[in-house]
């Protein structure tokens, strides 16, 4: 990415960028270095969890043989012996969701605290920006890997219901100490969502908007929205996009533009599709289509689909306004 972002701040007279925002090689100056360290534990955690996600086969063919044989005991105890495992990984997937939010919030709370504008931080705290769009390209590469394996929900459906069985037969099962009902009830509404860390970093800003009355709405509004146009500005512009030399570059781009474009429409109180918006959406869109990579049409579902306002009637599905910018 390096220094090809560039952070666009606009004035009447003049539409060109005025500061540089490195994605790449940015340092933490001391002021950022105790927020700057707090979430760099958590996104080296992110690419440990994205590589076992990456792996998760599922225990598709031990709970198959465990159904079609419900009187054998060894075929179910193998099942469970498959499962278990796979569901601590799960937890730990979720519980990483709880350390994902809390960093999005420090950071959020560095980004737009008072008396300097979020463009200013975003150029003098380059090194925080870098570490916001890290953790929004790991949640989109995150939903994208979970939407498109259904092993996690069947390993997961198969346990709460063994779970379930043998604790009206009165048996105690080991891993009930590590995933409780409790727990399972909370990971059960987590992976029931097509985009789980999406929603949980949408819940996320949505609550520190709230929790924060005197802090102007707009502060994060205009965070998202000018990390929104950083990433169109670089996917449109032959200049910017001729020095990207592989195309992680350009998926990284397209992932944090989707993610802050969801988080604006989630905490604006009109949304992201609307004249007022301060994200060109029909660009964004525009841009998403025009690039070759095959994650394209994924990202432009969570955009169809994590859209918090484009049903202005109860009568239509979320994304009913957003026909009119996809075509």
């Amino acid at each position: 990415m390096g220094d090809l972002l560039k952070v666009l701040t606009y004035n009447e007279h003049d539409q060109g960028p005025n500061f540089s925002l490195d994605f790449e090689h940015a340092q933490p100056t001391e002021a950022e270095t105790a927020i700057w360290n707090q979430v760099n534990a958590v996104l080296e955690e992110a690419q440990t969890i994205l590589a076992e996600l990456q792996s998760y086969t599922g225990a598709g063919q031990e709970i198959r043989e465990a159904i079609q044989n419900p009187s054998q005991l060894q075929l179910q105890e193998k099942a469970w012996n498959a499962v278990c495992p796979l569901v601590a990984k799960l937890k730990r997937f979720y519980e990483f969701s709880l350390r994902l939010e809390n960093a999005l919030r420090s950071l959020l709370e560095a980004l737009t605290s008072p008396p300097h504008p979020p463009t200013q931080h975003l150029e003098r705290e380059q090194a925080l920006a870098k570490q916001f769009a890290e953790i929004l390209h790991f949640t989109l590469s995150f939903d994208e890997l979970k939407m498109t394996n259904p092993a996690i929900q069947n390993d997961f459906s198969y346990y709460r219901r063994t779970i379930s069985r043998n604790r009206i037969n009165n048996l105690q099962l080991d891993v009930e100490s590590e995933v409780n009902n409790e727990m399972a009830n909370r990971m059960s509404l987590f992976y029931a969502e097509a985009t789980p860390m999406l929603k949980t970093l949408s819940s996320a800003t949505t609550k520190f908007v709230s929790e924060n009355k005197t802090l102007p709405i707009e502060d994060t509004t205009d965070c998202l929205s000018t990390m929104a146009c950083v990433c169109r500005v670089m996917l449109e512009t032959p200049e910017y996009r001729s020095r990207f030399t592989n195309t992680e570059t350009l998926l990284f781009c397209m992932r944090v533009m989707v993610g802050v474009i969801i988080l604006y429409d989630h905490v604006h109180p009109v949304g992201a599709f609307t004249k007022t918006s301060k994200i060109d959406m029909k660009g964004c869109i525009k841009v998403l289509k025009e690039q070759p990579s095959n994650s394209t049409e994924g990202l432009l579902n969570a955009l169809r689909y994590g859209s918090s306002k484009g049903a202005p009637a109860p009568t239509r599905g979320p994304g009913w306004l957003l026909t009119r910018h996809f075509g």
